[in-house]
């Protein structure tokens, strides 16, 4: 199909810093904006050969390249805020397939929110309807903040974040990305467009070193088992109770036979009858959050919110 043309609606500056990735603003410039009568469309898709606007009611309106690097847009006349719509998308090889546009959602930063850990970091959430990952992270002096990760290509021109100047926060929702899903953020800073890419500072799951990816993880999803415990917790714990506390590093307590660490869940099955056994009352564990070297033990951490993942994952 004949690639439509158009006139841009955008001064040539404003296309090159979104193609380049240096726009403090992006919400500003992609996805739905109103315009005279009707509604312009804007994507930044490197990726693709062709997109479309796929309307709720079926109809679909072709975009128009206005960069060779994927700057894309679509006037949509008769339409109005807010649009409900999705893109359909095209690749070199002819495969077609849906994605909802991550800049036509509102701000998902700090509702109803007060801890650190549930404002920051990836979270899974339902946003508008939508499910996907919330990311946040806090880097004020930041000239442009991007997630990159195994779902863009690691392309920083994909996804770059909306910034609430009020906090020095960035934040954006990402509709369909999910547990497992590995990313970074790629920062560019002031300083002479010095870029830089760092695991998530509260991420809650990392890749095994040597690799530092940060890993998106559901930490709502585990159902917690421990009440009784709770409700006796006074009679256990009281100040007139004894107490004896055995410290242990769990990746050089034991090992299994093929002289592998022992995971999370070996630990429990393992060290709680010998502790008993041998008389403490309480297990003291050495630094468990996430290290990059064996040998630190645990004490150069480079992630206070994540559980190293050489013994397993968060949930276990």
């Amino acid at each position: 199909m004949p690639e439509k043309k158009t006139l841009p609606t955008l001064p040539e500056g404003t296309i090159d810093a979104i193609v380049n990735a240096y726009h403090g603003d992006p919400f500003s410039v992609l996805g739905p904006h109103a315009h005279e009568d009707g509604v312009i469309v804007r994507v930044m898709l490197p990726q693709v050969a062709t997109a479309a606007v796929k309307l709720a009611d079926g109809t679909t309106h072709e975009m128009s390249r206005l960069h060779n690097d994927g700057f894309m847009e679509v006037f949509i006349p008769g339409a109005t805020l807010p649009l409900a719509y999705e893109l359909l998308l095209t690749n070199g090889q002819g495969d077609q397939w849906t994605e909802h546009d991550p800049y036509a959602f509102s701000p998902a930063f700090g509702i109803g929110k007060t801890e650190l850990y549930e404002n920051m970091g990836a979270h899974i959430i339902t946003h508008e309807g939508v499910t996907g990952v919330r990311f946040a992270v806090w880097a004020p002096n930041a000239e442009r903040v991007s997630v990159v990760g195994n779902f863009n290509d690691w392309d920083g021109r994909r996804h770059p974040m909306r910034k609430h100047h009020d906090f020095g926060t960035w934040e954006i929702f990402i509709p369909g990305a999910g547990e497992g899903t590995l990313y970074k953020y790629e920062i560019k800073t002031y300083y002479n467009g010095y870029m830089v890419n760092k695991t998530d500072p509260v991420g809650f799951f990392t890749e095994m070193r040597p690799k530092t990816a940060s890993i998106v993880w559901d930490i709502n999803k585990y159902e917690w088992n421990d009440s009784d415990w709770v409700q006796n917790r006074e009679k256990y714990q009281g100040f007139e109770a004894p107490i004896s506390v055995y410290e242990v590093h769990p990746g050089s307590w034991k090992r299994n036979e093929k002289w592998e660490w022992l995971t999370y869940a070996d630990l429990a099955e393992q060290l709680i009858p010998y502790v008993k056994e041998m008389g403490y009352t309480h297990i003291e564990l050495m630094p468990v959050s996430e290290h990059p070297f064996d040998g630190s033990w645990g004490y150069q951490v480079t992630g206070y919110f994540a559980p190293t993942s050489r013994f397993g994952t968060p949930d276990d």
